[in-house]
């Protein structure tokens, strides 16, 4: 048992761990292809989206609007907090935490149980924005999401396949890890959209987790009708913190 704790413990601190080099969120090689009001912007977004208590918002209309502007889009986003304070009670304007004990001995952390609730406030958002990240999880702003075959994001296809909506989640967004010792993690209950979230996926055990890149291009439909192509190029950090994002896009396909 002290054994599986000294395993466990290690597993924690893995996971807590934080590069302090690059703080949020920065940009780079973002570039204008045309001054049309039709025509797309592309380039690249690092975001340090290894708080696991925090939710960092893009907005690719802002950005494509300032670049073609000519001017340089703002990406420094601040992190968005998860609500864990309890309040009274649920309703349809709350969100709330929820306990699950994981299999991390076992079957693998496919296999959990609940275990226990309380309600939350909302979680806060910007006005505009069209998708989320929080490490491994992505979320969309009403929007939908399919993946393509293809590595190369000027390459993408028409936007045409099966599209995945966001849905409600109760089991992935990792938040409180006080019980992490007993197995035991608090989830915020919020949509997620699983097609993007396979971009980067956790697999426990074994212990350090194993990380899988997936580096295809996904294409995410907005609420409005447009589309964006999005491909996880990296997901380390420079000194090798994991869902440190290195995210390309293009805007509009």
């Amino acid at each position: 048992m002290k054994a599986k704790l000294y395993i466990l413990s290690l597993f924690v601190a893995l996971l807590s761990s934080c590069d302090g080099v690059l703080d949020g969120l920065y940009d780079s090689d973002n570039t204008g292809e045309g001054k049309a009001s039709g025509e797309s912007v592309s380039g690249t977004l690092y975001v340090d989206a290894s708080s696991w208590t925090d939710w960092y918002y893009i907005d690719l209309h802002a950005i494509r609007d300032s670049l073609l502007k000519g001017a340089k889009p703002d990406t420094g986003f601040r992190p968005y907090p998860i609500p864990t304070e309890p309040v009274s009670s649920f309703d349809d304007d709350l969100t709330g935490i929820y306990t699950y004990w994981y299999d991390i001995f076992g079957q693998g952390i496919g296999n959990c149980e609940y275990r226990s609730s309380y309600p939350t406030l909302r979680q806060e958002e910007p006005v505009s924005w069209d998708f989320a990240v929080h490490r491994n999880n992505v979320r969309t702003n009403g929007g939908a999401v399919f993946q393509t075959s293809l590595k190369d994001i000027h390459a993408v296809p028409p936007p045409a396949g099966a599209y995945v909506e966001d849905v409600m989640n109760e089991t992935d967004v990792w938040t409180i890890q006080a019980q992490m010792l007993q197995c035991l993690i608090g989830n915020q209950r919020i949509s997620v959209n699983s097609e993007l979230s396979k971009w980067l996926s956790v697999q426990i055990p074994p212990i350090p987790p194993a990380f899988t890149h997936n580096d295809n291009v996904f294409i995410l439909r907005m609420k409005d009708g447009t589309h964006a192509a999005l491909r996880l190029a990296n997901y380390l950090g420079p000194t090798g913190t994991r869902c440190c994002l290195t995210i390309e896009y293009k805007y509009p396909i």
